[in-house]
């Protein structure tokens, strides 16, 4: 699983929002410099995808540049109601709703677990300025335990609501994923772009583990295989995620024909760069924990 954070990582589908400012929960980190998750926004190099101020992210050893921030590029506009789970944080980053009151996101996007009332989620559209956008906000934080920084892994968490959205659900991958992946946001649509207003959506294949491990390894960045997955083209690039899509969903179709989320957008080395495929944090790892979660604070 990709270990390079994405602040804002280049799916194929830019969606950045930079016309859309959004703050920063109360106590959020600082970015620095150095590799981060998508969704970031810090200068001073590539962060991870999300394109928020992430800290703590370890540099890559023997002098390799910073990795940037993921958004979706090289993808295109979603029509409207095709994906009902997707929703924005203000914190700049992408989720999914996996409850009622419940979305599923990246840890670096949302700091420590807390009771919080600073984060907006905005649901229900594609278009962020949609009059007909559902708006909720933060009751509570549950970060993953043991989480360090996204290049390390357990980049998740969840977010709970102070309401209910009635809008459907996305189930967790089981396991097994493969093949083709759908990956959406509204980050970037080029490294260091703009984040978006309207979501964009791209396809990326599965990575091997190997071919992923040792790309970024070859630059000082470490790969966890057992909590990371990495999609993309990994010779060509041209479609990622990219800045101001960290947290945001990785799908696919199961067997019947139903979208479950195989990952989370995390971190990667540029936006859809050669060689560097996006990181996920692999859903069906912590599907377990995640389920448990959400059942207990049902």
């Amino acid at each position: 699983m990709r270990r390079l954070v994405r602040t804002a990582a280049a799916v194929g589908v830019a969606v950045a929002v930079a016309a859309l400012p959004s703050a920063a929960p109360a106590g959020a980190p600082a970015g620095a410099g150095g590799p981060q998750p998508v969704g970031s926004a810090t200068a001073g190099g590539p962060q991870p995808t999300g394109r928020r101020p992430v800290t703590g992210v370890p540099r890559p050893t023997g002098g390799a540049p910073a990795a940037r921030e993921p958004e979706v590029v090289g993808g295109a506009p979603a029509p409207r109601g095709r994906y009902p789970w997707v929703v924005r944080l203000s914190t700049g980053c992408g989720g999914s709703l996996v409850g009622r009151r419940h979305v599923l996101t990246a840890a670096h996007c949302v700091g420590p677990s807390r009771r919080t009332g600073a984060i907006t989620v905005t649901a229900g559209v594609a278009d962020l300025a949609a009059p007909g956008a559902l708006r909720a906000r933060s009751a509570r934080v549950f970060r993953a335990p043991g989480y360090r920084s996204a290049t390390q892994g357990r980049d998740w968490a969840v977010v709970e609501l102070q309401r209910d959205l009635d809008l459907p659900v996305l189930r967790l991958s089981p396991g097994a994923d493969r093949g083709i992946f759908t990956v959406l946001g509204w980050g970037a649509t080029r490294e260091r772009g703009p984040a978006q207003r309207r979501l964009r959506v791209a396809r990326v294949p599965l990575v091997g583990d190997g071919v992923c491990a040792a790309s970024y390894r070859a630059s000082g960045f470490d790969f966890v295989p057992a909590e990371m997955l990495c999609a993309g083209r990994a010779r060509e690039g041209g479609v990622d995620a990219c800045q101001g899509d960290s947290g945001g969903p990785l799908v696919r179709r199961d067997d019947a024909g139903r979208w479950v989320q195989a990952g989370i957008v995390s971190w990667g080395y540029g936006c859809g760069r050669p060689g560097y495929p996006g990181v996920y944090t692999e859903v069906a790892t912590f599907a377990g924990e995640i389920t448990a979660l959400l059942r207990a604070r049902s």
